[in-house]
């Protein structure tokens, strides 16, 4: 059952929008006030015309974490459109949970109290009552945002399947089967890297013909030896606070790609590309891309 949150004349403010996702293939939701799209660059120069798989990304890769939560609402899809626009990230990262009914969301808490109107577990929603949540923004983003509902992990993919790759983080195990039917059915597996805190659904991720990610805190790189999970882990995202030793055992393990979360500053970008890490996983990446243009290491 849901709780209203008790608000002040705040939410009666708030202007509801709801995003309209049935329109053309190639449409795009309106951007906030304050955010523009460089006209021809809706997606890196380099990247070319057909549809995008992790083959395309460059040395050194960026992702919008929640599409950047420092700049934009998070896991929002206005949020991840406008990060989408911006070009300033090759990867866009969301958080998944699962409904009542199985239906697979957009959403990073197990409840709904941080970031939206309401109240309650998410899981205890279906899709219909799903229509009725709002985010709420943080005052303090840059720009002016609107409020929104969430979106599906289906309208996530069929807007940016393709177009850019993709992480997702499978907040529900028990939601993999599932995330893997809408994954496959779109032709994505090359495309979406599936994320977990733990091995064991890293490893069915990998089974099922998805590319898998494991993230690991500082605390638990102290004593993981990742060499073990090679064989069926694409991406190893490690937390940039570990310490150096751990974050060099991390990029000699023999994974492919050895990414960092989650990096806010110039100098915590540079550490972990010095040691070896060949991604930034970010909750500002206009602002680091905006430091690199200035001369800091790219």
């Amino acid at each position: 059952m849901l709780t209203r949150i008790a608000l002040t004349g705040l939410a009666s403010a708030v202007s509801v929008v709801s995003l309209t996702l049935t329109g053309p293939a190639g449409a795009s939701p309106a951007l906030p006030a304050g955010i523009r799209s460089p006209a021809g660059h809706t997606r890196p120069l380099e990247w070319g015309t057909g549809p995008l798989t992790v083959a395309a990304l460059p040395r050194i890769a960026y992702v919008a974490h929640r599409g950047g939560a420092r700049e934009v609402p998070e896991n929002s899809m206005t949020g991840l459109m406008a990060a989408y626009e911006r070009g300033t990230a090759q990867v866009l990262d969301f958080d998944t949970r699962s409904l009542r009914d199985g239906t697979p969301v957009v959403f990073h808490d197990e409840t709904l109290n941080r970031t939206t109107y309401l109240g309650g577990e998410v899981r205890g929603l279906d899709a219909r009552e799903w229509q009725g949540v709002r985010l709420r923004p943080k005052d303090a983003l840059p720009g002016s945002w609107r409020s929104e509902r969430p979106p599906t992990v289906a309208e996530v993919l069929d807007r940016f399947g393709g177009r850019i790759v993709l992480m997702l983080e499978a907040k529900d195990p028990r939601s993999l089967d599932r995330l893997a039917g809408l994954i496959r059915a779109r032709g994505l597996t090359r495309s979406v890297f599936v994320n977990s805190n733990d091995p064991e659904v890293a490893r069915r991720a990998h089974r099922m013909g998805l590319l898998a990610q494991l993230w690991r805190s500082a605390r638990q790189l102290r004593t993981d030896r990742p060499e073990r999970w090679r064989s069926y882990v694409d991406l190893l995202d490690v937390d940039h606070r570990a310490r150096d030793a751990d974050l060099v055992r991390a990029v000699r393990s023999g994974i492919r790609r050895v990414w960092a979360h989650t990096v806010v500053t110039d100098a915590q970008r540079d550490r972990v590309l010095a040691l070896g890490c060949d991604g930034v996983i970010t909750d500002a990446p206009g602002r680091l891309a905006r430091a690199a243009q200035r001369g800091a290491r790219p």
